[in-house]
Formats: structure tokens, sequence, C-alpha cells
């Protein structure tokens, strides 16, 4: 089974909304066992800024990839334009997320597939500064306080490291919780921060 996948890379973007999931899929993308792709797919040309200045080359911009069977778009500041006026990134999503196997977003992502119509009479999840944002676009039933929502073939995360969970869960519905395990092994993600959140 052959999975191409496509990370959207726009101005603003959070780095770790991409470059999380990024790490865990290409990781296992260099295992024997996986035949997959994994491609950063710029909105505003090749080379994209991020939200605190790293730059990241892509592979293709929005007008010269190659089919996906996998969009993943992330969050960050550069969605509030996006989500408030449009623009090329909601294009791209509508006309390549039909064609899609899985179309998956992290953080405020979640915004830019809604603008696009893809949450639509569905569960999802957000950042949690964003939570009342996307509730109030309308027409998705929003989650709090959890890491990842499957909702038919659109998984939504909430924000930035939550991003590698959604990840890892997806690796374990193409292949097996054990394969996902041993990326997650592999990538040494055990989440054991040294001083705990105030809830």
């Amino acid at each position: 089974m052959t999975i191409d996948i496509g990370i959207l890379a726009f101005p603003d973007l959070e780095e770790l909304d991409a470059i999380g999931p990024w790490e865990v899929l290409t990781w296992a993308s260099k295992q024997e066992r996986a035949d997959m792709s994994v491609a950063m797919v710029g909105s505003a040309g090749r080379e994209i800024t991020c939200a605190k200045g790293l730059k990241i080359v892509t592979d293709y911009t929005i007008d010269d990839h190659p089919a996906f069977d996998v969009i993943l778009v992330p969050g960050g500041q550069g969605t509030r334009p996006i989500f408030k006026d449009g623009g090329p990134e909601i294009d791209w999503i509508r006309r390549v997320a039909p064609s899609c196997t899985w179309v998956t977003s992290v953080c405020t992502g979640a915004l830019l597939l809604q603008r696009a119509g893809i949450l639509d009479g569905k569960k999802a999840t957000t950042h949690w500064r964003s939570i009342d944002l996307l509730r109030d676009a309308g027409g998705v039933e929003v989650m709090d306080d959890v890491r990842y929502v499957v909702d038919g073939n659109v998984v939504t995360s909430a924000g930035v490291s939550a991003g590698i969970d959604m990840a890892l869960w997806l690796l374990g519905a193409w292949y097996d919780p054990a394969f996902a395990r041993f990326v997650q092994k592999g990538i040494e993600y055990f989440p054991a921060p040294p001083y705990s959140a105030e809830t």
C-alpha cells in the first residue's frame, strides 16, 4: 500500500504543527515495511517563513504537486487571515481533499478545513485558545480537551505537539498499532514534562 502525503506550508505557520508530524511520518517512511512519501507543499512559492522564523524550502507548490492520498494542514498565526478572508490555501483544500483518503489538521489548521467546508457535520478539535473561534464558525461539533478527533476520514488534532499523537494514530490505522509503537520508540516520544501545566 503506497501512501503519498502532502503537508501544506504557508507563511507564519506554527513550526511544530508541520515538523512534528513530518518527523513521525518520514521516520516511518524509512522503514522497510512502510511504502510512504511525505512532501511539503508551499502556498506562497517554494520558500516559506514560519511563525518563529524557520524557513522551509518546500518540495512543491500548490500548483505543481503530484496526487496525494493524505493532506495535512498545520495551524499557527498564518491561519487567521486565511480563515477570515480566504485565499489560495482554501481553494487548494477544496480542490485536493475530495480525492484524498485522509484529510488531517493540526491546531488551527482546523479553521482552514472549516472554511473549506471539510468539517461540515463533523466532530473536530483545535488549539484550546481557538476552540470558541471554531465553534462560532458553525457547522462542526467541536470537542474540548482531547488530543485528536477522528470522524470518518477527517482527523483533527489539538495544538502544536498534538500533531505528533495524531500522526502516530494514523500509522496505527494504516499499518497496525505495533508499527506505530515501533516508530514512537524510534523517535523516543515518551512525554514526561518536568513541570505539569496548571489545570
